[in-house]
């Protein structure tokens, strides 16, 4: 969805009418998770995709449907193999998609919604998916503020709390309450979609390797911030347009910014007068991967000085190192794919094994 705003902010300061359809739901083998979309505008112009390609020719139809008549409705795809040309996921999962039209009249505050994630303001969109409430009703909900109304004063009241603290842990996902906002009922069923802002990278060593790191980051969504306390390596202009780079010492940096739950931070110096204090710092502080390049040498001499610093083994099982899976990377580029790999694996729970090998769904739910 954020990756088509840009789009449907155009659409929506024009007044041209467009409709949007959004997963809402998965189950199984999905091929979208909940969040993504697709828009249909002007001249029939596509945007964006809920099933990679499965199904989206009968949400266009329907997409259209909702345009001329300015409704909202839930349509659910699931496998479909008695009838070869039956619009199913060959995945065999089964998506839910809420399909509306969206425009100044029916939604007077998705034009702010698309300027916030723009600014990189987070923001939470709460919409009625089913239940006595109005369909598509939507409830814009910032830290502190709120727009819209799902209907009913004491529904608004819960669903902005709640999405609040989904805004706050990053988390897109369906919530169920009483008409009035009893959280204890399940009649009305409402999806909260977090814009938070993108998580970070934080590449720490400005080699070789940095600037493939950095540029397969920003590719996979992140916000990267490149340091090094050299000035000689830490140059703009060795990096990709749009990632930050620091002159500092490493763990200074790390001391005076913030992460969260969400955070990578890759640790490429190999140098012990970087890495330990950097570590030492990383270990102790959220993040959602933390990798360190080197040698198994340099890792057990690495870990031998962290355990001398104090830390903890709970704190030391945090550490990814050697940094990546075990691709036989050898170029910055292939070494770059390998810390990506790892970095996904973990986010997903995912073995690393090649999916010839393994048994189960191909698409894993979030841990």
């Amino acid at each position: 969805m954020r990756d088509i705003l840009p789009v449907l902010k155009g659409w929506y300061s024009a007044g041209a009418p467009f409709g949007l359809a959004t997963v809402v739901a998965v189950a199984g083998s999905a091929p979208r998770e909940p969040g993504a979309a697709m828009a249909v505008g002007p001249g029939d112009e596509v945007v964006g995709s809920v099933s990679g390609g499965c199904v989206e020719a009968a949400v266009f139809e329907r997409v259209k449907e909702a345009v001329a008549d300015g409704s909202a409705r839930l349509e659910v795809f699931g496998y479909a193999d008695e009838d070869a040309f039956a619009a199913g996921l060959t995945c065999g999962g089964e998506i839910s998609v809420l399909v509306r039209a969206v425009s100044p009249r029916l939604d007077p505050s998705f034009g702010a919604v698309a300027e916030s994630v723009a600014a990189g303001e987070p923001v939470a969109v709460a919409t009625v998916v089913d239940g006595p409430a109005p369909r598509g009703a939507a409830l814009a909900v910032w830290p502190d503020r709120a727009r819209g109304s799902l209907g009913a004063e004491g529904l608004d009241a819960a669903v902005a709390a709640d999405a609040r603290g989904e805004l706050a842990a990053g988390a897109t996902r369906m919530r169920h309450y009483g008409p009035r906002g009893r959280r204890r009922e399940d009649a009305v069923s409402v999806f909260v979609h977090s814009f938070a802002p993108p998580p970070r990278m934080l590449v720490f060593g400005a080699v070789d390797y940095a600037a493939a790191v950095a540029r397969i980051g920003d590719f996979l969504g992140y916000r990267v911030t490149v340091c090094d306390a050299r000035p000689a390596f830490a140059t703009p202009r060795r990096f990709p347009p749009g990632v930050d780079v620091v002159v500092d010492w490493p763990h200074r940096y790390l001391g005076g910014t913030d992460t969260d739950a969400r955070t990578v931070i890759c640790v490429l110096t190999h140098d012990p007068k970087f890495d330990v204090p950097l570590l030492e710092a990383a270990l102790r502080r959220p993040a959602a991967y933390i990798g360190a390049m080197g040698s198994r040498r340099t890792h057990d001499e690495r870990r031998a000085r962290l355990v001398a610093a104090g830390l903890t083994e709970g704190e030391l099982s945090r550490l990814r190192s050697p940094i990546g899976l075990d691709l036989g990377a050898r170029t910055p580029e292939e070494v770059a794919v390998s810390v990506a790999a790892e970095i996904v694996a973990l986010r997903w729970g995912g073995s690393g094994a090649p999916l010839a090998l393994a048994r189960g769904p191909v698409h894993r739910s979030r841990p």
